[in-house]
């Protein structure tokens, strides 16, 4: 008889070691299920948007073409909030990238026996970017040459491909 419950513990507490923290009831994971059902019901109900002509995913293609021509002349201005005024910082090339852009992804998967999750990652640079940041890139024509060199703008931008008045 003791044999038998020592062999039912052993096999209760391998069952329970088995499991991760996933197969664990919490309440986070009860609520997230409650709330998937209640989100599925309404889908159910509701269905899709009835999109048809996708007009903003086509401007937003063009825009993005737009963006990638090759000599594309644009000015940029910073706005002035003492006067409320756009003041002209330079001619520019292309569009102001925000400085938190990454160039590489900025996280990359961590594996372990139970779970995936992830971890920063560099840049090639070696160093670990912003998630966020108020500066800008702009890459502005250089008045004493020909050539255009990298200006950082903390104040808000607005790049324009034609002058503002």
């Amino acid at each position: 008889m003791n044999r038998l419950i020592v062999v039912g513990l052993v096999a209760a507490i391998a069952a329970s070691m088995g499991q991760s923290d996933c197969d664990r009831t919490s309440s986070d994971i009860v609520q997230r299920q409650q709330q998937e059902r209640i989100l599925q019901e309404g889908t159910a109900q509701i269905g899709m948007p009835a999109i048809k002509n996708f007009r903003e995913r086509k401007i937003l293609k063009d825009i993005i073409e737009m963006r990638d021509q090759d000599g594309l002349v644009t000015y940029t201005y910073v706005f002035a909030e003492l006067t409320g005024k756009f003041v002209k910082l330079c001619d520019s090339v292309g569009f102001g990238i925000p400085y938190a852009t990454q160039y590489t992804n900025p996280e990359k998967p961590l594996y372990n026996n139970y779970d995936t999750s992830t971890i920063p990652q560099a840049d090639p640079n070696g160093l670990f970017s912003p998630a966020s940041a108020e500066g800008t890139w702009i890459l502005c024509s250089d008045p004493t040459g020909n050539r255009a060199r990298p200006v950082y703008v903390e104040p808000r931008t607005i790049v324009s491909p034609f002058p503002l008045e």
